[in-house]
């Protein structure tokens, strides 16, 4: 996206081409103007990763992005904004708290295997949405002080290393987890990022502070963090549950349990997030009670049910096949019931194969007939 603004009574100052001193003022204005927008913390990196960049070409070698095709089909790009949008020089970077103060307990809703586990961040509406129309109003607002500025924005929406970028910019650092942790805030939090030509001063990367901890690498329920800061997508329970459009593998169907889209264990057990703070963003509140249902509730809900209550959700995306998909191999991994053996056969002749296929898997932990 370009903007330039016409001059009114008289032209916006161009700030590529002023003092260090000024840079620094639009920089400030810039963190000022994110804060007032509803980020908690905003600021700006340089466009070199090379070494980001080499792990990232490892990883994908080393085939752990799964059935992401996504991931290998821009490769270095992802490092490489000014490529991807020709005169960047500077990232901007912001992060947004979403943990919903209305929510049931995590731990709670995971020690109960009747109750379908939704990863917090997904419970309120898409964050997609949210952060880029605030991102989209903070590139206004710079655009409207600098003349003949040039920026895109982004959310999860391209090929941007935006994790590496946020540690750069000095939100936090990558945790062994392979998420971005603050350390007065947490984890719990979203990115986007502002692709710009302008020369503005860059700020200190933050450093690590995990130590010598493994309790993320511990917890996780299918070992998909396979070392420090290494992270196998195709033994992810978020993978598994969200990127996934196939059968999920019979080896990790009960390490998932009740999670019934995507996992927030590595998180939950992280001792940085005893900072973490709550959001005040109303669109990041609990909706249709997603934070603890049944999962008998949740499988009886027909398609329309399905795209009514998520829509304007980050769930959707996932499609109505998934959703049952995920929910038979978490009533396959609940407490025997004659409830739960009646939801299962109820959709035994399900239109979709995939759907019948972890349905009979589901009726056979149960020793039902499939």
């Amino acid at each position: 996206m370009s903007h330039y603004t016409e001059p009114r009574s008289a032209p916006a100052p161009n700030f590529r081409f002023m003092s260090v001193e000024t840079h620094t003022d639009l920089a400030a204005s810039i963190r000022r103007w994110g804060l007032e927008l509803g980020f908690q913390q905003v600021g700006i990196a340089g466009v070199t990763i090379a070494e980001d960049e080499d792990r990232l070409m490892r990883w994908l070698e080393l085939g752990r992005h799964g059935a992401m095709e996504y991931m290998p089909r821009h490769g270095r790009t992802r490092a490489r904004p000014q490529e991807l949008v020709p005169g960047t020089i500077r990232i901007i970077s912001a992060r947004m708290d979403y943990l919903p103060p209305d929510a049931r307990d995590a731990e709670e809703v995971l020690a109960d295997p009747t109750l379908g586990y939704v990863s917090r961040y997904a419970l309120g509406r898409d964050y997609h949405k949210v952060l880029r129309r605030r991102l989209a109003d903070l590139a206004e607002k710079i655009a409207a002080a600098c003349a003949e500025t040039h920026y895109r924005v982004f959310v999860d929406s391209g090929p941007v290393l935006e994790k590496a970028y946020a540690r750069d910019a000095g939100i936090g650092w990558i945790g062994k987890h392979t998420n971005v942790i603050n350390r007065s805030a947490g984890s719990w939090f979203f990115l986007g990022e502002i692709l710009t030509d302008l020369p503005l001063p860059i700020d200190a990367p933050a450093t690590a502070h995990c130590g010598t901890c493994t309790a993320c690498i511990d917890i996780c329920p299918t070992q998909a963090i396979v070392g420090p800061n290494e992270l196998d997508a195709r033994r992810c329970i978020s993978y598994l549950t969200i990127e996934l459009r196939d059968s999920i593998p019979i080896e990790f169907r009960k390490a998932i349990g009740n999670r019934i889209y995507g996992c927030d264990d590595c998180q939950l057990v992280c001792p940085w997030n005893k900072f973490a703070r709550v959001t005040k963003e109303a669109d990041f509140a609990v909706r249709h009670r997603l934070d603890g249902a049944t999962l008998i509730e949740l499988f009886a809900w027909s398609e329309a049910e399905f795209l009514a209550r998520t829509e304007g959700s980050a769930i959707r995306r996932i499609g109505y096949r998934s959703w049952l998909r995920n929910i038979a191999v978490a009533l396959g991994n609940a407490p025997t019931s004659s409830e739960v053996i009646a939801a299962l056969a109820a959709r035994r002749d399900d239109p979709s194969e995939l759907v019948r296929e972890h349905v009979a898997w589901a009726l056979a932990q149960h020793a039902a007939p499939p």
